[in-house]
């Protein structure tokens, strides 16, 4: 039987561990990033999937522990105006697909900017340096030297009777210097000769197309960046009829028509984002997270276009490939 004493030493302890016991099964605080991106609030983004992908690995949930805005810019047009009512809303960190990192920039944001950007991040002056950002952005580059020799190399031994390689790039997107002269270097490795026909004014595209002919190439290499992707069609429809094989980095420029692409998953690539996101929302500053570069490659051939060129895919090649498009 318990004494007087005993039942209110009882009580009292289980008043005291109440609030203890309320506070522990408190809601978690819900941290709050945003998303600046390319396209419209009513078309499925797999990059904003793979991205949310990846922070549930990490264990960050949307509606318990987490809020994600998603703020939509259709291009340079509204891209300023879209950024400052991103920036405005005032969240702890901000993901920005391609040049849109640039709208968010100049604005100067509390929080932390982490980027996907097709770019050298150096050359686009968005860090000081990879190893050391140096400021409150970090993030990752689609940028790979490496992978622009090995398109090359894939290139010549599908179609080894490739003597002119035309070389179809944006002077103004930051890092095509870096590119092409990676390019260059390894098309004089292999015995071959290029022409480079840059693209300042997307509006002269068919200009262009003409002196590619008139130079008597015989493959077509396009750098990848967005204003590249958005002529993709009409790049992919001019080497069909000239019956040059093309090749460039990003799996959609292949889904338009080019004959293959060889680089980085773009979409693991935003689910990597994920793990910077983490690490600031645990603390991290920016300027302590290297800048990455893609580790996951895919090799994507568009079989359509192979049948439009009286090709062959050659077995090695085809057994390598990560997407054959029907």
């Amino acid at each position: 039987m318990i004494s007087r004493r005993q039942f209110i030493i009882v009580l009292g302890g289980s008043g005291m561990a109440s609030p203890l016991a309320a506070h522990a099964q408190a809601p978690p605080r819900t941290r709050r990033i945003a998303w600046l991106g390319l396209g419209r609030a009513d078309a499925p983004s797999p990059y904003v999937e793979a991205l949310r992908s990846g922070l549930r690995d990490f264990g960050w949930i949307e509606g318990r522990n987490l809020s994600i805005s998603l703020y939509w810019a259709r291009g340079r047009e509204d891209m300023d105006a879209v950024a400052r009512q991103l920036v405005a809303s005032e969240p702890e960190v901000i993901i920005t697909q391609e040049f849109m990192v640039y709208a968010v920039q100049p604005l100067q944001p509390a929080g932390a900017v982490v980027f996907g950007f097709s770019g050298n991040p150096v050359d686009g002056k968005l860090v000081q340096s990879f190893a050391r950002p140096g400021g409150n952005l970090t993030g990752m580059t689609y940028l790979a030297l490496d992978l622009v020799g090995k398109r090359i190399e894939l290139l010549k031994e599908w179609v080894p009777q490739t003597r002119r390689i035309a070389i179809l790039a944006r002077p103004q997107h930051p890092g095509e210097h870096r590119e092409r002269q990676a390019s260059e270097e390894v098309i004089g490795k292999l015995g071959m000769n290029s022409s480079y026909f840059p693209i300042r004014d997307l509006t002269e595209l068919d200009k262009t197309f003409r002196a590619i002919v008139q130079d008597r190439c015989d493959a077509l290499i396009v750098f990848p960046d967005v204003a590249m992707f958005n002529v993709s069609n009409r790049i992919a429809q001019f080497a069909s009829e000239a019956k040059l094989p093309s090749v460039s980095g990003w799996a959609p420029f292949a889904e338009n028509g080019l004959l293959f692409t060889y680089g980085p998953n773009i979409g693991e690539l935003y689910r990597s984002l994920a793990r910077y996101v983490d690490r600031i929302l645990r603390g991290a500053r920016p300027a302590d997270l290297p800048v990455e570069q893609p580790t996951k490659f895919e090799l994507v051939i568009n079989l359509k276009t192979v049948k439009a060129l009286g090709l062959t895919v050659p077995p090695s090649l085809l057994l390598r490939a990560d997407q054959v498009i029907e």
